[in-house]
């Protein structure tokens, strides 16, 4: 279940990877709409945003949290292959965390997230009360509250502290 992510909209937005306008590693986020946009970043981590906005007009929502319903067995796996254990809350808690539990990389970028075999899919889940606040883990473009998570909920990024209740 997603537990928290981040949008990022538009040429104008300068923590948008389309803020230079479009390039060959930024084209999926000129859509269409329901494309999985992944990228590597700091040449460590793999993350996964979703397209949302019409081709032409270029915006996407990283996939920041989730909290596993399910494969929490072969998360533990990609997350710990030493065998060590990690807690379930935090096995997708933070956008690299979470492709690595997943399993997602480059291979992964442009796939149609209704129909292959990286999904959104509404399963009816629900999780609590929604926040918004400032993107988190970057320097520009923090003054939009664009980011979105459940509240108090484990598997929400950031200081343990603020985020349980």
């Amino acid at each position: 279940m997603i537990v928290e992510t981040e949008a990022y909209i538009g040429e104008d937005d300068p923590a948008c990877h389309a803020a230079p306008g479009p390039t060959r590693r930024n084209a999926p986020l000129y859509g269409p709409p329901g494309l999985a946009y992944v990228y590597l970043n700091y040449g460590i981590h793999y993350l996964v945003n979703a397209v949302t906005e019409a081709e032409g007009h270029p915006a996407a929502v990283l996939i920041r949290a989730l909290q596993p319903v399910e494969g929490l067995a072969l998360m533990q796996t990609r997350r710990a292959p030493d065998g060590h254990h990690i807690d379930d809350d935090d096995l997708c808690r933070g956008p690299g965390n979470l492709t690595r539990a997943l399993g997602i990389m480059l291979t992964d970028n442009l796939l149609d997230l209704t129909s292959s075999n990286l999904v959104v899919e509404d399963r009816g889940l629900t999780g609590g009360k929604v926040a918004w606040g400032s993107r988190i883990g970057i320097r520009v473009g923090v003054e939009k509250p664009w980011r979105c998570w459940v509240e108090g909920h484990p598997s929400v990024s950031g200081a343990k502290a603020r985020r349980r209740t």
